[in-house]
């Protein structure tokens, strides 16, 4: 049965709407990232399969492990007597129902403990990426339009520290400098352990303690999130500076720059209409690709300032052995990364309207 096109009827009406650049765009990267998704889900149980482990004695413990009838009794439950493929069924069915598997070392779902730590650290690496984008696109801006003088010698220097620097070595170093001796900022936490908590809300301290008008932990938790967010964002501030000074430098000998200052433009108004526009593609997608290793990075901070998120629960994984949390916390921050860098490629629309065409 042919479907209805004619003028005016809904079928038409959505064909053209799937014909228009912006949902053709969408909808490509929408199906990309189901694709990248499947392939996380695919790589992290295959790479945890090939893990010298015996799930059952890292889930049961020696003891219990020593008894063939537990043994057979736990494999049959998780269907670790079936293939691999099979097992890779029950996995995706498993995550499409919120079955994420149980934490040995918590005892509890791993979906519950995902979602009680992300709140953490996605409030760290948010204001860690807020902090270096700012900085780095003034910094940057500076450097392009100040060549070879003292701001470009400085920016020079901050790129450079930045990228060499190790961050667990530079995390220790603030907290010896900024809370043991000169006692300006606390050594680690999330607020200070004599306030009271704030219960329920959205696990964000910042926007929990606005919304409840709490003024104390509001200003006990963004006093806390000064030093990691520092020392996270050192080799993201590194990144964005030189991305800015390198894309402002090209677009600076445009003609239509030129042109502008020509027609009697302020330097302001060609800056921001002309020259931050024109980079600010290269900006994004150093942003989209930071996300990520925020998010990696967040394993040695979280550690070393005790922050109780994703990352200090993925090292406390990896030191017990809990598969189930590993997986857990390797798909999560996958599926993050692949959401952010989707946000960035719609946002290039909104930047740069030859994307709609692409």
């Amino acid at each position: 049965m042919a479907v209805n096109t004619a003028p005016g009827t809904a079928g038409a009406r959505t064909l053209r709407l799937s014909r228009h650049p912006v949902v053709s765009y969408t909808l490509r990267r929408l199906g990309l990232t189901l694709l990248l998704a499947f392939g996380i889900t695919l790589i992290t149980f295959t790479l945890t399969a090939l893990v010298p482990i015996d799930p059952v004695v890292a889930a049961l413990g020696e003891r219990a492990a020593a008894d063939p009838d537990i043994v057979a009794a736990f494999r049959t439950k998780h269907g670790l007597d079936q293939p691999l493929p099979y097992q890779y069924w029950l996995y995706i069915t498993g995550l499409l129902h919120g079955d994420w598997g149980m934490s040995t070392q918590t005892q509890r779902p791993v979906l519950q403990d995902l979602l009680a730590y992300a709140p953490a650290t996605l409030e760290l690496v948010f204001s860690t990426i807020i902090m270096a984008i700012l900085f780095g696109v003034l910094i940057g801006l500076a450097a392009a339009m100040y060549r070879n003088r003292f701001p470009d010698h400085f920016a020079r220097f901050i790129a450079l520290m930045g990228v060499s620097t190790p961050i667990f070595w530079f995390g220790i170093v603030m907290i010896m400098i900024f809370f043991a001796q000169l006692h300006w900022l606390p050594s680690g936490g999330r607020v200070d352990p004599a306030l009271p908590e704030i219960s329920g809300g959205t696990g964000f301290m910042v926007i929990d303690a606005i919304s409840t008008g709490q003024i104390g932990i509001l200003v006990s938790a963004l006093q806390h999130l000064v030093l990691p967010s520092i020392v996270l964002g050192l080799g993201t501030l590194a990144l964005v500076i030189r991305i800015t000074r390198a894309s402002v430098l090209e677009v600076l000998g445009n003609d239509y720059v030129r042109a502008g200052r020509a027609k009697g433009l302020g330097s302001a108004r060609v800056t921001m209409t002309y020259v931050l526009r024109a980079a600010s593609g290269s900006i994004l997608t150093v942003t989209g690709v930071a996300f990520g290793g925020l998010l990696a990075g967040t394993v040695l901070i979280e550690t070393v300032f005790n922050w109780p998120g994703l990352g200090l629960y993925a090292y406390r994984s990896a030191t017990t052995a809990d598969l189930n949390s590993i997986m857990g916390v390797t798909l999560f921050v996958s599926m993050a990364y692949i959401l952010v860098n989707l946000i960035v490629d719609l946002c290039y629309m909104v930047v740069d309207p030859r994307v709609r065409l692409a």
